[in-house]
């Protein structure tokens, strides 16, 4: 049984939201919507993301690098998106997906929060699967 001063764990309003702010992202990454994925994270020194093959630290340093990365992020297929909502204000969206041309699964984790100017995204990490022999 949870205690009663814990949050509410998937609150179907929140899971709703998060869905649509996490396709928005989808749409904008696809499209490479500087802008717009600007605007999704949060805009502090405490944000941090990790990719593939960099460690971003603070909103400046992930704009940069954005803007110095030729044609975008690489298209992609999702192939499985989980959605947890903790509370009303706090969200994690886990994907798995495949980007065009290759066979190798990567994944992706976002933190979101909710904030006076909406939600924003304050942790990211996206890496890929190891390969078997």
């Amino acid at each position: 049984m949870m205690h009663p001063s814990c949050p509410v764990l998937n609150d179907p309003d929140v899971l709703r939201e998060i869905r649509q702010m996490s396709d928005h992202y989808e749409q904008a990454l696809g499209q490479n919507r500087l802008p717009e994925l600007d605007a999704l994270f949060h805009d502090g020194p405490e944000t941090v993301r990790y990719g593939v093959g960099e460690n971003l630290y603070g909103s400046e340093e992930i704009r940069e690098f954005r803007r110095n990365r030729t044609g975008g992020s690489p298209e992609r297929q999702v192939l499985r998106r989980v959605i947890n909502a903790i509370g009303k204000d706090t969200a994690t969206v886990d994907l798995e997906f495949r980007r065009a041309g290759s066979d190798r699964i990567a994944r992706q984790s976002q933190t979101w929060f909710r904030t006076p100017e909406g939600w924003k995204i304050i942790a990211a990490h996206v890496s890929l699967m190891g390969t078997t022999s």
